[in-house]
């Protein structure tokens, strides 16, 4: 056996070990959801225990979160805060890029230093201003321009590297000469070509934003508009929880995350490439 074949089998093996070392939690969610509640104490691993495994859970915990309610609100806050970020920050670093303002460079700047400060450390103060002063809590608006706020900066980040060293200034030249204004020539030429770098973001954001549980705690405290790690986080009260239903939410909540890594994925690595490494 040669030794790019024992490299090549050492590889698959440590990759398939990885494999099931990330997806354990994932299958212990998914078996145990099935489970009496008693079962998933005493016995997490098997595949049965005293009572027979069941779809009941499911279906309480459909009724006792308001699945469809909170699943509305956490699908309007996720999809219009990722629709907002895309079109925000590829607009702010196109201009980043291709106009030779001098306060492109401080703002870009300013965009990079917002990233290393912590949410934990503005989190108090952010709520008393919208809540104390503008009475702005509990409302989905909020959530949503708190979410475009934290999440622009990485975005235009990334948005930057991809245009600056993948999009080539001839075909905006080529567009203005047909006559194409700056808008027709960032929405038919530019932002088509950045869709590895949209993929990505889509992905990530929608992915953070939908298991968001922080932020949506802190501003949503009417059950009206709880999002879905709101709901599930019910289940688990300070003396008793309902294991049961609680892991039967999560697995209904990983779902539409998960349909949309799959649509997506293909852009990913790419994107995350070409926006790092290029910048």
């Amino acid at each position: 056996m040669s030794g790019r074949t024992v490299k090549g089998v050492l590889k698959t093996v440590v990759a398939i070990l990885l494999f099931l070392f990330y997806m354990f939690p994932f299958y212990m969610i998914v078996l145990n959801s099935f489970k009496d509640k008693r079962d998933i104490t005493k016995l997490p691993l098997s595949w049965g225990g005293k009572k027979p495994m069941t779809a009941q859970n499911y279906v309480e915990a459909f009724k006792n979160m308001n699945f469809l309610s909170v699943f509305k609100n956490s699908l309007i806050v996720t999809g219009c805060s990722v629709a907002l970020i895309i079109l925000f920050s590829s607009m702010c670093a196109y201009i980043f890029v291709r106009k030779a303002w001098k306060i492109n460079n401080f703002l870009f700047l300013l965009m990079m230093f917002s990233m290393v400060i912590p949410f934990q450390v503005v989190m108090i103060p952010l709520i008393s201003i919208y809540g104390g002063i503008f009475g702005a809590l509990n409302h989905r608006y909020t959530l949503i321009f708190m979410h475009l706020g934290f999440s622009v900066p990485m975005s235009v980040f990334m948005y930057h590297g991809f245009i600056r060293g993948s999009i080539p200034i001839s075909l905006e030249e080529a567009a203005h000469i047909d006559g194409a204004g700056p808008l027709r020539t960032f929405f038919q030429i530019v932002f088509p070509l950045m869709k590895p770098t949209t993929a990505t973001l889509v992905i990530l954001y929608a992915l953070a934003l939908w298991n968001d549980y922080l932020l949506p705690s802190l501003i949503l405290t009417d059950r009206k508009v709880y999002t879905l790690p709101i709901a599930i986080a019910l289940f688990q009260g300070t003396y008793s929880n309902q294991m049961d239903l609680l892991l039967a939410g999560l697995v209904m909540a990983i779902i539409p995350i998960i349909i949309l890594y799959l649509a997506l994925q293909k852009y990913i690595i790419a994107g995350v490439v070409a926006g790092a490494v290029k910048s």
